[in-house]
């Protein structure tokens, strides 16, 4: 695959108002144990039902022979915030070393790990090179992370991070994280990114504490699924354009945004086997064709039914409309039997292979 975003803790330092889930916030004593417990208990489990290489051909980049080349996809590590006690010790650099050691001999992989990156110190970032990782990417800059309102700010922050980068022997990436072609930059490297206006994720995902405080401006114009990070593309894995994003608990999503319900486990199956059981579904072919409002009509959803079902009033008690309600609306009043179904099906070929 070309990318996998892997959620490996709820646990966060920080409680942002844009955040698009109320889950990562600060959690003391026995509900800090609690989840960084779960992430210590399955990420193992998560790691054996990954993909059995991380590289993939790139339908972007033909040579002039017209065959694809193969490239070494990437492993985005996120949290909450994964680099805080204890979820550091505990989880994160056991993950990446185990990454690391799995895909050692089978291609490589692209190890990222994304931080607010105000907890960062110098014997971090050298714990995190030692282990192998790719690109360290701070994902805070914008007005939402308290302490970094305002554009001087902003750029005093990265300019301190980036003095501690560049004394470790990191770069900083020249193309812009939106963009493809950053794969293919050799590492180790350092980013910067965050909900600024101006970026992918600026109009806020209709999620989490961002929904809730009536931050998204996004419209029916805003189709998150067709953008990087949503579900286009997902099924094609092998192939450029593909990801998924994995929780805590093992649960699978075809976007960063996750869909109301996910496609599955991995701590109890593997990936490719989950999303071949979905490929030709017309349900999840449209969302791989980013193209949300079309995912019912097999159900007798049109897309007429599809675009009045995105309708809501916010929160703040204003109109709102956006592909992602009638996804989730679509996930609450129909589909949950299918994946259900779906699921069953892949139970009953397990067992039988076994016997």
């Amino acid at each position: 695959m070309e990318s996998i975003y892997w959620v490996l803790a709820w646990a966060c330092h920080r409680k942002c108002r844009h955040c698009y889930e109320d889950r990562f916030r600060p959690y003391v004593r026995g509900a800090l144990e609690a989840v960084v417990a779960e992430a210590e208990r399955n990420a193992p489990k998560v790691i054996a039902n990954l993909p059995p290489e991380m590289t993939y051909l790139d339908l972007n980049d033909p040579r002039p022979d017209g065959t694809l080349p193969r490239k070494t996809g990437r492993i985005i590590l996120s949290g909450g915030e994964c680099l805080m006690d204890p979820v550091r010790e505990r989880v994160t650099y056991p993950v990446i070393e185990e990454l690391a050691a799995k895909y050692r001999d089978r291609g490589g992989v692209k190890i990222i790990v994304q931080t607010t990156g105000d907890l960062l110190t110098p014997a971090m970032i050298d714990d995190l090179l030692r282990r192998g990782v790719w690109m360290i990417s701070v994902a805070s800059i914008d007005d939402y992370h308290v302490g970094l309102e305002g554009e001087a700010k902003q750029q005093a922050f990265i300019a301190s991070l980036s003095a501690l980068f560049e004394a470790a022997g990191l770069r900083r990436s020249g193309v812009a994280t939106t963009h493809r072609n950053w794969l293919d930059e050799p590492g180790p490297l350092y980013s910067f990114f965050g909900a600024s206006p101006d970026a992918w994720i600026g109009k806020i995902w209709p999620r989490g504490r961002g929904w809730q405080n009536g931050l998204s401006t996004a419209t029916l114009a805003d189709n998150f699924c067709a953008r990087w990070s949503g579900a286009m593309n997902f099924l094609n894995h092998g192939y450029s354009g593909s990801e998924v994003s994995i929780e805590p608990d093992g649960s699978v999503y075809p976007c960063c945004l996750k869909t109301k319900l996910p496609i599955g486990n991995l701590t109890e199956e593997g990936l490719i086997e989950i999303l071949d059981s979905l490929a030709g579904d017309p349900v999840y072919e449209a969302l791989n064709a980013g193209q949300p409002q079309r995912m019912g009509l097999s159900y007798g959803w049109s897309v007429e039914t599809f675009l009045e079902k995105s309708r809501t009033t916010d929160p703040k008690g204003r109109p709102y409309a956006n592909l992602c309600i009638g996804c989730d609306r679509f996930h609450e009043e129909v589909l949950k039997p299918r994946i259900e179904a779906a699921a069953a099906v892949r139970r009953r070929e397990r067992r039988v292979a076994v016997a």
